[in-house]
This record gives structure tokens, sequence and C-alpha cells, in this order.
């Protein structure tokens, strides 16, 4: 029987059951090769309920830098009966499939054509460990043990990030040492190790981090200065909160021990943005979290916040929906929603991060946005990104940093005669000048109003008036297309074709991209990383003839928006839709645009005979 073998280029996926603390194990074993200085890629793809359900963590090890997803699997833990078949069919020709053969496997959920490993891994803690729920854990650390002799993953290294791990609760270090040893030493004794797939030891990281994108949004948030957050808990932001919550703790506590910040939870998520609409028109930087069903709740405190000209931060962790939809898997599917959000003619910046440096970079970016153009800024991760841990750059900051808070008018301006009009454009930029609460006790102070008001600030039922003001509010926005963050060219080989993306279409990109180029398929690639779309994203779109738009939705909700907003053709925005709740694979691009190429490639080359 064939057998994979590669070094340090491989897929690791474990299939566990939901609340058997199975993911701390294999979030080890992502640790473990990371710290051998092997680019990872992990994905933790988990149901919505507690326990019981199946579970699945995926490990991208890959020396050339791939950390997305491939879309197969090269070694299978599978310690899941419920899904057992299914995981069986998921290994590639020649791979190795690891399982607990404490009973005996039924003869037709085998395959000729992949390497089965057995351990004996119940018997083995059965013996070792009197305690049930000891049983259960240690388990999952003797299968840890297990691919550390497969895979030449080294002791070592497991041994400090447990002591890392129970740091404070050293008694638990020995007997997960102990299951680990179990484990290794089984492998070692029945199996020629390592195997032919294996990880050696590199320096292929260089100064990367591994980091999870709520986290690093978390300390963006206080790096930018943000004193107030109002959320509800929903999966997948809640991490985010609590992640500005412990930064804060460390952070923002005065000798005496009193805090400087306010983190309040509110009884749902139309509260939420209330609060934050009205500690932003005070003058605090404030924000909140949520994810679909929460921007949904919210739109209309979002049409105030725009028609009221107040910087809002809002930060929209994406997944399933409609309705509850599927809430612990990934998507890209409020594009639609959150930049057209409330009813009305409203138009709100969106950011689009790819990264965790990127998550804590916009964060500021966010909130320097929503006050230079007093409207509501959304910053559009996902679950994939947000609570799974990324490789990233590391995490920068520029210590000379003042917060950009717009238009301001100040006391002294005010006593100087400064004519203040809340909704005036002086400059031209269509951005009014505002006040903070408390500048003057008798200048400048204004009343903030969702319902009609003109230039003045003065309640107005008059249409021309009105008109006048959501005229100025459509030109603040093509201003915000010159400040947001512009579009990044991944690749510009002056192709006919090209491919447009967001987010974390990123992390699969440059492999789809080679691969399609080892197919003879050369194609450019732009990433869109704010709404208004830069000048850029238009002329790239110029210059192709044919321009793959990729959505992690069904709909082509990305697609729809470049339409919406430019003068397209829509004959060359070409869909490309991932949308079953998973991370996008390099597979999936791959297959999509060359099915889509490679016929007009035939064609053209029919032609030229």
């Amino acid at each position: 029987m064939s057998r994979l073998a590669r070094v340090n280029e491989f897929v690791l996926r474990f299939a566990n059951v939901n609340g058997t603390g199975s993911a701390s194990a294999n979030g080890l074993v992502a640790r473990a090769l990371f710290r051998m200085g092997l680019p990872v890629g992990p994905k933790n793809i988990f149901p919505s309920n507690i326990q019981g359900l199946p579970t699945w963590f995926e490990i991208r090890v890959s020396e050339a830098g791939y950390t997305g997803r491939r879309g197969t699997v090269d070694l299978m833990v599978a310690m899941n009966g419920q899904t057992f078949a299914e995981d069986v069919r998921s290994v590639e020709p020649g791979g190795y499939l690891l399982y607990d053969s404490s009973k005996p496997l039924a003869p037709e959920l085998r395959r000729p054509d992949i390497n089965f490993l057995d351990v004996p891994l119940t018997e083995m803690v059965t013996r070792q460990f009197a305690n049930p729920r000891q049983r259960l854990l240690f388990k999952n650390i003797a299968y840890v043990g297990v691919l550390s002799a497969l895979l030449n993953i080294e002791p070592a290294v497991v041994e400090q990030l447990l002591r890392e791990q129970f740091q404070g609760k050293e008694k638990l270090i020995p007997p997960n040492m102990q299951a680990f040893e179990l484990g290794r030493a089984a492998a070692l004794e029945r199996f020629a190790c390592p195997l032919p797939m294996h990880a050696q030891r590199r320096d292929a990281v260089g100064d990367r981090i591994l980091m999870d994108g709520n986290s690093a949004a978390g300390l963006g948030c206080v790096y930018a200065g943000a004193t107030v957050a109002a959320w509800y808990p929903i999966t997948p932001s809640t991490s985010l909160v609590d992640a500005f919550s412990a930064y804060c703790e460390d952070y923002r506590v005065n000798p005496d021990g009193s805090k400087r910040y306010a983190i309040l939870q509110a009884e749902d998520e139309l509260a939420a943005i209330g609060m934050v609409v009205g500690a932003a028109w005070n003058g605090a930087r404030s924000f909140t979290a949520t994810s679909g069903p929460g921007i949904s709740l919210m739109t209309e405190f979002l049409g105030l916040a725009y028609y009221a000209e107040i910087p809002v931060v809002l930060f929209d962790i994406q997944r399933c929906g409609p309705s509850t939809g599927m809430p612990t898997r990934t998507q890209q599917s409020d594009l639609l929603s959150s930049a057209y959000a409330s009813h009305g003619d409203t138009k709100h910046v969106l950011l689009f991060p790819a990264s965790p440096k990127e998550c804590f970079e916009m964060a500021a970016q966010a909130f320097d946005l929503a006050e230079r153009l007093q409207t509501p800024v959304l910053v559009m991760s996902d679950l994939d990104l947000g609570m799974n841990d990324w490789l990233s750059e590391p995490l920068t900051w520029n210590d000379s940093y003042r917060p950009d808070r717009g238009k301001v008018v100040t006391r002294e301006q005010l006593e100087d005669g400064f004519q203040f009009y809340r909704y005036l454009d002086v400059d031209g930029d269509a951005i009014p000048y505002r006040t903070l609460p408390g500048t003057h006790p008798s200048k400048g102070a204004f009343f903030t109003r969702g319902s009609g008001h003109d230039r003045l600030g003065a309640y107005t039922e008059d249409g021309a008036k009105y008109q006048d003001n959501v005229d100025r509010l459509r030109r603040k926005f093509d201003t915000a297309a010159t400040l947001v963050p512009d579009a990044v060219t991944l690749r510009d080989g002056g192709n006919s074709a090209g491919i447009l993306y967001i987010g974390t279409t990123a992390e699969v990109m440059p492999e789809a991209l080679d691969a399609l180029t080892a197919q003879g398929l050369d194609v450019d690639a732009l990433r869109v990383r704010a709404f208004p779309f830069s000048k850029r994203v238009y002329d790239f779109i110029a210059a192709h003839d044919t321009v793959f738009v990729v959505d992690q939705n069904r709909d082509g909700q990305l697609r729809a928006m470049l339409l919406i907003e430019g003068n397209l053709d829509p004959a060359r925005l070409v869909p490309v839709l991932s949308y079953d709740g998973m991370p996008v694979t390099a597979d999936f691009l791959v297959r999509s645009i060359s099915a889509h190429l490679e016929p007009v490639r035939a064609l053209a080359m029919g032609a030229s005979a």
C-alpha cells in the first residue's frame, strides 16, 4: 500500500465529540508544530450545542507558508464513531487514519488505499487512570503522544507548552505528561516512527505570531482609546468584548483601583447600540460587537447615528444566517445588511480585515474614521478570523499616534467667534463641525434629533431642505472613499482575468493563484479592504475582461454592491460563491475559476490554430 511521504507539508484533521476537552489537546498539537518553526493554520469547527455533537479540528502545516484550508486531509485522527465513515472517506489515497482500536473496527469501514493506525487508547487510559473524567481528558493527551511519535513532534516542546498552560496548577502537569508518554510509547512500539509524512524543525515562522482576530480587535480598541463598550452576548463576537475587558483590567485601572472604562452587558442588541450612540454623542470612543442577528436589531439606531452624524464603531463577526442559521459556522453574509443598514437612504463605511494584525489596526482606523466622518463605521470580520488562531505578522504600534477626533469645535474657538451650525458644510467635504457636551456653558450646544433638520440644525419638514441635507450625506460618502484603507494588489501581471475578494479569503488566495498558474491559467488578484470602494477597485475591473468576485455567501453580496455602486457590466463580474459555513478552500477556488477559464482558453487556442 502506498504511503504519503511529505515533510512539513500536510493536513491533519481531528474528529471528536463536542464537550470532551479535545479542542485543548488539538490546539496543543498546533502550537507545538508552531514552536518547531512551522507555519500552521488551525481551524476549530465546532457545533452550537454544548456537548454531544460532532466537532472537527484541522491543522494545515506548510513550510511553504500556505496556512489556509487546502480542502483534503492527509492524516485523520478519528475519535468519533458517529462520523467515522465520513472521516474515512475524507482521507487522501495513501494517507493515514489513526483510530482507537479498543473495539474491533467493522470491515466495511476500511479502505484499501489508506493506512489505518490502530492504538487501543481507551484501554490504555482505563488501565492507567481511575477517575472517569481523567480518562476522558487524558485519552486526548494520549493521542497527542501518539502523534508526537508518528509526526516527529518534539516531546520537550509539548512539555513546555503544558507547563505554560498549567502555570499555577503545577500538580496537573505530571498526569498530563504521563498520558502523553503513554501514547508516545504505544506508537513507538506499534509503528515505524516517524511516518514518511512528518514534521522537521525549521525556522519558517520568523517573528510571526499565533493570535485570533477577536483578541487582536479587542486590544486595538484599547490602543485606540475606546473607553465604553456595550454589547449583548452572541456567538461569535462575545470573545471580542471579553478580550477588551481583560485588557482594560490590565491597562485601564488607576493606582487607586478605579476604572477608566465602562463595559455594559445590555438586555438586548437594541439597547447595546443605543448605549453606544449615547456615549459617542457625549464624546467617548465607544463600540459594540455583534453578529448578523444583532445587526438586524441595531439597524434603527444605526440609521439614527448616520442621520444625526454620531461617530459609532461596530464589530460584526459574521456567521451563517438567516435567522439563527448555523451560529458556529463562518460566512461573509452581512455585507448588504450592514452597508445599507436602516430604512431610508443610508450607506455605512465598512472595513474588511484579513488577519489579526488588520483586526488590530482597523480597530484604531475605525474610531478615527468614525470621528473624522461623524458616522457609523462597521468592521466586518467573521467567525473564522474572529475565533480561530491565525499565523499573523506581529502587531505594531506607533507611539506618536494621537486619536483623530475630527472637526470638534473647542471652547476657545467658540469664544473667539466661531460661527457654529451643526449641519453646515463649511469646508466643502460634506463633514460639518460638532461640539462635545459641556464644551461651553452658553455657546455651541446642540440638540441632536433623528427627524428632519436643516443646515443649521433646526427642525424642518421642508422637502428642499431635507433633500439638501441627505445630498450632503451622500457627498460625505465620497469623502469617505478617499480616507478608507485602499485595496491591496496581490498579483498584477497584466492578465485578462482578475479576482476580487475580501477578508478571510486572503488566507487561501496565494495557494489558489499558484495552483492556477501551474495549470497555465495566470490570474491577477486584488483584495478589497473597505466600502466605499476605492478608485483602485474600479480601475482593476476596467483593466480585466473577466473579474471573478469571491463571496462567502449564497447571493454574491460583494458583487451586488459593486454593481449597485459602479456603472459596471454584470457579465464581466463572475460570481464565485462558497457558503457551506466552512472556511473557503484553495481547492474550491481553483476548481471554480479553472472551470470558467479552461473553456475560454481552449476556444482561443482553437481559433488561433
